[in-house]
């Protein structure tokens, strides 16, 4: 009689390792005799199941993470139009504030002095939903001051590099895109961000020295990818600030897109003063000033990511 030592290594040999992990979520996995296996298995079950639910069509909102660790480069200020004209377009938006300045908040007319947000829900004070800020440009996770300490306070905790994915969870699925405004660091809140996003939006201004970080930001995601969520991918490069009157900015264009061969939008971002009066109107660019060149690249880029994601506006 044929006889299976182990059966179910035999059956994640005949199965691809995907509908393996799928079959058994709904099994405890406390038989398998490798704490670090079952560690590895519980861990990376939760992002194949994302796959899973996308590729049979199940609705699963996009979380994009906009990350540079340079600061300057207009990360809140793509953070917060983007998701204004993407809410425009009809899609259900969240913006979660993972920035300690708290920049995002107010610029989407929310008060900095919220007494909760994104850090309560962290360390499990408040449940998220209760920290959602619900506003015409979109939903807001608020930031506010508590969270600059957060870095040192969450090494301690368990699970530290998962807690913002644990907390989204919770409410990804009323939304189509989520976005996460990263603080202008490698670190770990930036961690967080990266262990929560499906894919990162990276903004590069049109200067020499926005070129230096961008191989140690590349390489922190291919860590990230390996060891802690493998399905992060980049989902594109934005050129920002640029001004094309400089042979400078037009030559970073051509690096930028030289190193990142069919990553770059199209949608180019200039230098606009609208776009940096909006923020202290507590307004993003297509409310403050529909008709500026701004505004135009943020719709513009907005028109981009649904197509890239097979997304249509809601009439």
């Amino acid at each position: 009689m044929f006889h299976v030592k182990h059966p179910r290594l035999f059956f994640c040999r005949l199965f691809h390792v995907k509908h393996f992990l799928f079959l058994f979520s709904a099994f405890p996995l406390f038989s398998l005799q490798r704490p670090s296996t079952l560690a590895i298995i519980n861990e990376h079950k939760h992002f194949y199941l994302i796959g899973y639910f996308q590729k049979v069509g199940a609705h699963v909102a996009k979380t994009i993470a906009i990350v540079n660790q340079k600061g300057g480069v207009g990360k809140t200020t793509t953070c917060v139009n983007l998701a204004a004209a993407l809410t425009e377009a009809g899609q259900r938006i969240l913006l979660c504030d993972f920035d300690p300045q708290a920049n995002s908040t107010s610029g989407m007319g929310v008060d900095k002095t919220v007494s909760k947000g994104i850090y309560d829900a962290l360390i499990g004070e408040v449940p998220v939903e209760d920290a959602l800020v619900h506003t015409k440009y979109g939903d807001v996770l608020p930031s506010n001051k508590a969270l600059a300490g957060a870095g040192i306070e969450l090494i301690g905790m368990e699970r530290r590099e998962f807690l913002l994915r644990d907390a989204l969870d919770k409410v990804k699925d009323r939304y189509d895109f989520l976005f996460i405004d990263c603080p202008p660091s490698l670190e770990l809140l930036t961690l967080n961000a990266l262990c929560a996003a499906d894919a990162i939006l990276v903004p590069v201004q049109g200067e020499y020295y926005a070129l230096e970080g961008l191989s140690d930001l590349m390489n922190t995601v291919r860590i990230v990818r390996r060891s802690l969520n493998p399905r992060l991918e980049l989902d594109g490069v934005l050129l920002t600030m640029f001004d094309g009157r400089t042979n400078l900015s037009i030559q970073v264009v051509e690096e930028v897109k030289k190193h990142f061969p069919g990553e770059v939008f199209s949608a180019v971002v200039p230098r606009n003063v609208r776009l940096s009066e909006a923020p202290s109107h507590g307004k993003p660019i297509t409310a403050y000033d529909r008709m500026c060149r701004g505004a135009e690249a943020y719709l513009a880029l907005a028109d981009e990511i649904l197509k890239k994601n097979d997304r249509k506006g809601r009439s």
